[in-house]
C-alpha cells in the first residue's frame, strides 16, 4: 500500500502540465528551415502545371472518345484593329477581341475557314493565335520574361507564311514548342509582319533553336531576315518592332 507521501508525488505529477514541446530557443529557430517565397512560388507553379496537364489529358481522352483529333494544347484566335496614331496600352486592350477557340483539328479548320484572309484586312490589324490562358500582351505573366522573333514579309506572301506557321504551331512541330506562347500576323501599310512569341528571352539555346525551326518549317528564302526583341525592351520603348536586338 502506497504511503501518503508517494500518493502526493503521483498526484502532483498528473496535475503538472507537460512541457511545451513547440517552444524553441533562438538557436532552435535559426536551425528551422523556412521555405523562401521563391521556392513556395515554384512549388505552386509546379502544382498548377500538374493540374493543368491532368486536365489536358482528360480533355484529349474525351475528344478521342468522341471520334475527334485532339491537339496538344487548346488555342484562341484574337483580333485587334487599332486606330492609327494611338499607341496606349488601354486602347490596345480595349480593341482586342477574342473571336474563336479550339482544341481539335476539326475545331481548327472550322474556325480558320471562316476567318477573313490577311489580304482583305484593313491597316493596322493584328491577328493573334495564342495558347489558352495566355493573352497577347507583353505584360501577361507567361510573356513578360520572353520576347518574339520577327519576320517582315511582302504583302503578297504573308498569308501563305501565316498559314504555314499556324499549322506548325498547333501541330506542336516547332522545336522548344513548350516555350512558344503564340504567334501574331500584323497587317501594316507597307508590309506585313509575322512574329512568334516565346516565354524566356534569356534562354539563348531555346531562342536560337526556335529561330532555326521557324525557318525550316516556313521554308524561308535566304533573303529573309529574322529579328528578335525581348518584351521588356518593347515595354521600355513602347514599340513592337523597332530597336530589335538579334538578327539572323
Amino acid at each position: 500500500m502506497a504511503s501518503a507521501k508517494e500518493a502526493h508525488k503521483v498526484s502532483s505529477s498528473l496535475s503538472t502540465p507537460p512541457p511545451d514541446l513547440t517552444a524553441t530557443s533562438a538557436n532552435d529557430h535559426a536551425a528551422v528551415h523556412t521555405p523562401s517565397l521563391e521556392n513556395r512560388h515554384e512549388d505552386n507553379s509546379n502544382k498548377e502545371r500538374v493540374v493543368h496537364e491532368g486536365d489536358e489529358r482528360e480533355r484529349q481522352n474525351r475528344e478521342l472518345r468522341a471520334g475527334l483529333h485532339p491537339l496538344q494544347h487548346r488555342f484562341v484566335f484574337w483580333y485587334t484593329q487599332r486606330t492609327p496614331g494611338i499607341r496606349s496600352r488601354t486602347s490596345y486592350e480595349d480593341n482586342m477581341k477574342k473571336i474563336a477557340d479550339f482544341s481539335t483539328v476539326e475545331g481548327f479548320w472550322g474556325c480558320y475557314c471562316h476567318l477573313a484572309r490577311p489580304s482583305t484586312l484593313p491597316n493596322p490589324t493584328d491577328i493573334h493565335l495564342f495558347k489558352e490562358g495566355i493573352r497577347p500582351l507583353w505584360e501577361d505573366a507567361a510573356n513578360r520574361n520572353g520576347g518574339k522573333w520577327i519576320i517582315r514579309l511582302k504583302k503578297l506572301v504573308s498569308g501563305r507564311f501565316w498559314e504555314n506557321l499556324v499549322i506548325a504551331m498547333i501541330g506542336d512541330q516547332l522545336d522548344y514548342g513548350d516555350t512558344v506562347c503564340g504567334a501574331v500576323l500584323s497587317i501594316r501599310f507597307g508590309e506585313d509582319i509575322l512574329s512568334v512569341w516565346n516565354r524566356n528571352s534569356s534562354d539563348n539555346q531555346a531562342v536560337m533553336a526556335l529561330r532555326d525551326s521557324i525557318k525550316r518549317h516556313l521554308h524561308l528564302p535566304v533573303g529573309y531576315l529574322m529579328e528578335y526583341k525581348p518584351h521588356d525592351a518593347s515595354l521600355r520603348d513602347n514599340s513592337s518592332f523597332r530597336n530589335t536586338w538579334l538578327r539572323g
